[in-house]
């Protein structure tokens, strides 16, 4: 199983980038996938998270309004398209898996329950 995260770089703030996160050796499309991020000297958070058929979508407060995160499940791809960027957006932004087929009564912002983990992206936001 391996995810693999690509679409970051270096963005003005105010710009837009779009994430995506390709699954290869099996398919999610009935599992829940989510985009968490890390900035240097912090804990892994939170971003968005899609449920397996993409009935239902979860955002971190920060980033309501500005990013949405969507699914292909014929490519096995999930992406994130990020608006408005601001320099706080800027951090190594990873990808995951959480086996469940729930659309609702979970929490999806934990990162102890993805079980899958892509390499991360960098997307660094200038000022």
């Amino acid at each position: 199983v391996q995810l693999q995260a690509y679409g970051g770089g270096l963005v003005l703030a105010g710009g837009s980038l779009r994430l995506s996160c390709a699954a290869s050796g099996r398919t999610f499309d009935s599992y829940a996938m989510g985009w968490f991020r890390q900035a240097p000297g912090q804990a892994r958070k939170f971003v968005a998270a899609i449920s397996g058929r993409g009935a239902r979508t979860y955002y971190e407060d920060s980033v309501k309004g500005r990013f949405t995160i969507s699914r292909d499940n014929a490519k096995n791809t999930v992406y994130l398209q990020m608006n408005s960027l601001k320099s706080e957006d800027t951090a190594v932004y990873y990808c995951a898996v959480f086996q469940t087929s729930l659309d609702y009564g979970l929490r999806f912002d934990r990162v102890d329950d993805y079980d899958y983990w892509g390499q991360g992206t960098l997307v660094t936001v200038s000022s």
